[in-house]
């Protein structure tokens, strides 16, 4: 079923234009933004709680009282995700070289990922055991010892060569995908394998889980997909998930990933190809010359007719939006005169 639903989503997709650049949807994107900064770093162990990182991120603030190394991994990873996203603009631009050769991705990009990642927070708190040529964005030089549910990373001298592969194989991966020679349906299964790859082969000394993390969405975005976003309520079950792929069953981690996708793809897509009169997400109507408080304000006051979901949240409509816009502006003019 999540499969078919992934599937459905990316028609839709298809059909109304493909995925909005950041600045096109800035106020969702920075919401994905805060979101993934949150949970990637929560999911490694990091004590900021959502409302800690949105300031430190807007404002450029620490709150909280929380450890220097917390916020530097934050700021790091948020860094490194921005990169990721500004992809999103590539995406929908693609020249027919790439599309037809399907590179999503290079050594170089992914160790750059992973210095934007680490160089914040390595500055104060290296790895005690890395060793000089250890730094952020260059390969361990230490093996691994196995993981609780029983994945053997490979030695240090098979992971330049390894990857190597892993880059070849995920760009053909990209070329089935973008050439549409994969269903729909199996790009979940396609993307799960990825990740479940990269993070066997660990390539760094510290920071591989959020990496991974950020190249899997550099992948999606470059595929015209918004990121996922694995939140920190579900740590256990994509755990789990990785070691039941490292035993050759991918569905519960294709499962989800393709569940975050959908709902940025709710997020992000929608508010931007429905009709004026289709509700969506009130956040996903606010503008910078009206934005989501100013919305919320004037629903409370009875200005702005909205509905509630099923899960409680504010929707609304463009045409809603639209007339209130209308309505705030006559009212305006007509207390100047």
């Amino acid at each position: 079923m999540i499969y078919a639903r992934f599937a459905a989503a990316v028609d839709e997709l298809k059909n109304y234009g493909g995925l909005p650049s950041p600045q096109e949807s800035r106020l969702i994107w920075d919401d994905i933004w805060h979101l993934e900064a949150h949970n990637s770093t929560a999911i490694e162990g990091n004590t900021l709680v959502l409302r800690e990182v949105r300031t430190l991120l807007e404002e450029n603030r620490p709150v909280g009282g929380k450890d220097l190394k917390d916020y530097m991994e934050v700021l790091g990873y948020a860094e490194a995700a921005r990169w990721v996203y500004s992809q999103a603009r590539a995406a929908n631009s693609t020249p027919p070289d790439r599309k037809s050769s399907g590179k999503l991705i290079s050594i170089t990009e992914i160790r750059n990922v992973h210095r934007l990642t680490m160089q914040r927070v390595w500055e104060i708190a290296p790895h005690p055991d890395a060793f000089p040529d250890e730094q952020p964005g260059a390969f361990r030089r230490h093996d691994i010892r196995p993981f609780s549910g029983g994945m053997v990373p490979p030695s240090w001298v098979d992971v330049s060569p390894q990857l190597t592969t892993w880059v070849d194989t995920v760009n053909k991966s990209g070329s089935a995908i973008s050439m549409e020679k994969l269903a729909p349906s199996d790009i979940p299964i396609a993307l799960a394998e990825m990740h479940f790859s990269f993070e066997r082969i660990h390539p760094f000394i510290d920071g591989n889980g959020r990496t991974g993390r950020l190249v899997l969405n550099l992948i999606l975005v470059r595929l015209g997909f918004p990121p996922a976003i694995i939140f920190k309520s579900s740590r256990n079950r994509y755990l789990t998930a990785l070691d039941k792929a490292d035993k050759g069953d991918l569905g519960p981690l294709a499962e989800l990933l393709a569940r975050s996708v959908i709902d940025n793809l709710n997020r992000l897509i929608v508010p931007n190809i429905a009709g004026p009169a289709r509700l969506v997400l009130l956040k996903s109507l606010a503008t910078p010359e009206l934005n989501y408080e100013a919305l919320r304000q004037a629903a409370a006051r009875g200005r702005l007719e909205v509905s509630y979901s099923s899960d409680g949240t504010l929707r609304s409509s463009k045409l809603a939006v639209d007339a209130y816009r209308d309505s705030k502006y006559s009212r305006q003019r007509d207390e100047a005169e």
